[in-house]
């Protein structure tokens, strides 16, 4: 089971981010550790509950803490009924839901593009979207399935693709210049903006404030 759920996330990573340069597949690497180092608590070895059992005992009152289903840190910890942790995965899995299409449409659009800068569609909100859905996917296996290495790496994870997405910037302004330096100061990078009108002016966007 971990090794399928590795290879799958792995394949569903490099599938829509495309790596083709050795720094965006180091980046990448660091992605890979995390859902190996998720997946093998989820369903391997519970360290996170491990280790909280040496420091804290008794006092957790887990009355089995090696069962799968108080595995889950979130749960367990605070005590949740059966349905307030089945409630919590949902509530990660809808958030991973809604970075996987904010992927699938970033990427729909770099892939139809043919080489010319994209400006419209989701690009219109923010720069980076498959890099935004990627955060929402990461922080949707938080809530799922929470441990003490994840939440250590994944700060690790996000400096990582922030760098690696500054670097995309300086190559894409390289090739476009004014055009995207343009486009840069008016759409954010991850966090959308919605509440302001764009209008199309030579091939970028200007904004008016409401």
């Amino acid at each position: 089971m971990v090794l399928f759920n590795v290879i799958l996330f792995g394949a569903f990573v490099i599938g829509f981010l495309r790596p083709r340069k050795k720094y965006e597949w180091r980046t990448l690497g660091v992605f890979a550790a995390f859902i190996v180092a998720l997946f093998t608590e989820m369903y391997g070895f519970p360290l996170t509950i491990y280790v909280l059992l040496s420091v804290f005992g008794s006092k957790m009152g887990i009355a089995d803490p090696f069962q799968h289903v108080n595995g889950h840190l979130l749960g367990t910890l605070f005590g949740a009924s059966e349905w307030v942790k089945l409630i919590i995965c949902q509530l990660g899995g809808f958030i991973m839901l809604i970075g996987l299409i904010i992927m699938g449409k970033g990427w729909r659009q770099i892939h139809t593009a043919k080489g010319e800068l994209v400006v419209t569609g989701i690009y219109s909100s923010v720069r980076h979207p498959q890099y935004l859905g990627l955060f929402l996917i990461s922080i949707g296996m938080l809530i799922q399935w929470p441990t003490l290495i994840t939440l250590i790496m994944w700060p690790i994870l996000m400096f990582a693709y922030y760098r690696l997405s500054m670097r995309e910037e300086r190559e894409v302004e390289n090739i476009f210049g004014d055009e995207y330096q343009n486009y840069r100061r008016q759409v954010p990078a991850f966090v959308p903006r919605f509440f302001y009108k764009r209008k199309k002016i030579d091939g970028a966007m200007e904004k008016d404030t409401i």
